[in-house]
């Protein structure tokens, strides 16, 4: 049966804007938002909240089986609920960065959250970001777009969200961070950050936020009058 519903993927590396031009994406489609990367580190917390073992397989499935993951719409935000508790914070704390990529090569991990992903996708038109949407979850999405930035501009970018929630850390941690975290997301075996062959490639570097949604629109329209 062919699929009615429409697919949008953006991939790509961390603090690269993904879930800012994703969230605006779907908001001027009408469109659902879905921040994957958001349901890993859901997981991350759980892990840490409850001192799992991530050598330990029988342990990380019972805990994934513990895990229930929601996405609520709320006026100005889409909100991320571990287990009915709005963790859409909590998940982007310095903490939580530095275990997530870890947590997110788990075999069990990425099994387990791509099939969530795919049954969210199934009967709804979504726009989906995270690093494996186009290539892993939906290899058939209807538009994939690749976005990338200077390291730099990343870093910056982060250290001004951090700084604006009251963490206290350094430009130079956040760097270490984005390049530990781009190693490890690029080179786990299960499902690696990487382009789609038919991706469309957005360097943001010099962007405006608005420059960057009119290009996903335009690319939308395209695919859309072709569909």
């Amino acid at each position: 049966m062919e699929r009615v519903n429409f697919i949008i993927a953006i991939d790509g590396f961390s603090s690269c804007g993904k879930s800012t031009v994703a969230k605006a994406v779907a908001k001027k489609l009408q469109f659902v938002f879905i921040d994957s990367g958001a349901m890993y580190r859901a997981v991350t917390l759980y892990f840490l909240r409850h001192n799992i073992d991530l050598t330990d397989t029988a342990e990380i499935n019972a805990a994934l089986e513990q895990i229930h993951i929601d996405f609520i719409p709320r006026t100005d935000k889409v909100c991320i609920l571990l287990n009915g508790e709005d963790v859409s914070e909590e998940i982007r704390t310095m903490q939580v960065s530095e275990k997530v990529s870890e947590v997110s090569a788990l075999k069990e991990v990425r099994h387990a959250l791509v099939k969530q992903q795919q049954d969210l996708g199934k009967r709804r038109d979504i726009v989906m970001d995270g690093r494996d949407i186009g290539t892993t979850v939906f290899p058939d999405a209807d538009l994939k777009i690749f976005m990338t930035a200077s390291p730099d501009v990343r870093a910056r970018r982060r250290l001004t969200e951090l700084l604006a929630k009251g963490e206290s850390v350094s430009i130079e941690e956040i760097r270490q961070n984005l390049s530990h975290r781009d190693h490890l997301d690029s080179t786990r075996e299960e499902s690696p950050l990487r382009q789609a062959e038919d991706a469309i490639v957005i360097d943001n570097s010099d962007l405006t936020q608005d420059q960057q949604l009119e290009i996903v629109l335009s690319e939308y329209e395209k695919k859309k009058s072709g569909h």
